[in-house]
């Protein structure tokens, strides 16, 4: 399918530069940006900006987008449990298709059970659940493996946001 839609998966108290920040840089490159929450209503991020979501995560058809945002802050612990949430993600990374979490988002990828033998970073405090659900965890600013792009903090948006737009991009060039 050729499509520029890429889905951020958010839950209240995400941090929200770590939603703004990659969602303007997407808008910027010319991609769509797709926001999901498990109800129609504002969401609230940490530091008090809101985002209405255009779907919920049961309206989520996966095979309708080329990438998979998760951002950080509180929002991954309000949704790493959501039955759809789970079944995006795992359909993401069945497919290959680019998924980018940061900071908790890597909680997300914990509860789907998707982590076991990926190289990721995330925040700190997070490092013991991914080391735990069988993953290969690295402090380090940004993280590629294969189609998991991770980061560990808002100062690490520049590298995060580069290398999820870099992906991005040379799927494009795959379908032309």
């Amino acid at each position: 399918m050729n499509t520029n839609k890429v889905l951020f998966l958010i839950g209240e108290n995400f941090e929200d530069l770590e939603f703004f920040y990659p969602y303007y840089r997407l808008k910027e490159e010319g991609f769509s940006a797709v926001v999901a929450y498990k109800e129609k209503r504002k969401v609230s991020g940490k530091h008090g900006y809101t985002i209405e979501p255009d779907i919920t995560f049961k309206e989520i058809k996966p095979e309708e987008y080329i990438a998979l945002v998760i951002p950080g802050g509180k929002g991954p612990a309000d949704i790493r449990e959501d039955k759809d949430v789970i079944r995006v993600v795992k359909y993401f990374m069945d497919k290959t298709k680019p998924v980018a979490a940061i900071c908790h988002g890597p909680q997300v990828l914990v509860s789907a059970g998707v982590v076991k033998n990926r190289r990721l970073t995330s925040w700190q405090s997070v490092a013991v659940e991914v080391k735990n659900a069988g993953g290969l965890w690295e402090d380090t600013a940004v993280l590629v493996d294969g189609n998991l792009i991770t980061s560990r903090m808002p100062s690490d948006l520049p590298y995060f946001a580069s290398k999820l737009i870099s992906a991005l991009k040379a799927l494009q060039l795959q379908v032309v």
